[in-house]
């Protein structure tokens, strides 16, 4: 019974999450230090991964490592960009920077250290990521990260790529 709330939970969630529309407008911090309205992301008309982490957040990490095994091919294959928004807070995002010149990470990432854009999108916990279609539509969305759940993101964008 817990199993069925809280997958109703989550499905309401999302419905009304892909309701809202698009990515809001919040300022974020990039890696070098610039200011970024989160209106500007764009991939051309190419789907977008917004995904939530943390450095603290093992399967944040795990979740990350695992797309960037195989991005190079979806980025081939249907041209997708991954922004990374890392929610650690004052205390703990001079980690990030270290952090993710330690992986081998080709994505965008940005810092969100007060929770603007987390809040603005809801997010209660982490991982947490967002699929945006190319005209910056949020289209599905998942909470938490068990292996293989990378498998259903890119089948979600493969979708995406091959409605056009």
């Amino acid at each position: 019974m817990k199993n069925l709330f809280l997958s109703f939970a989550l499905s309401v969630m999302t419905l009304s999450l892909t309701a809202q529309g698009s990515l809001p407008s919040v300022s974020l911090r990039s890696m070098d230090g610039k200011t970024v309205d989160t209106k500007t992301w764009n991939n051309g008309g190419k789907p977008m991964i917004v995904n939530f982490w943390a450095t603290w957040c093992s399967p944040c990490k795990r979740e990350l490592t695992a797309i960037a095994e195989k991005y190079d091919q979806w980025q081939e294959e249907t041209g997708v960009k991954l922004i990374a928004v890392s929610i650690d807070d004052a205390r703990s995002s001079a980690r990030v920077a270290p952090y993710i010149n330690g992986q081998d990470w080709e994505y965008e990432v940005y810092l969100d250290p007060n929770g603007d854009l987390k809040r603005a999108m809801n997010v209660n916990n982490i991982p947490h990521t967002f699929l945006i279609d190319g005209n910056g539509k949020i289209v599905w969305q998942h909470a938490n990260y068990e292996p293989g759940d990378e498998n259903e993101l890119y089948k979600k964008v493969k979708e995406l790529t091959s409605a056009k």
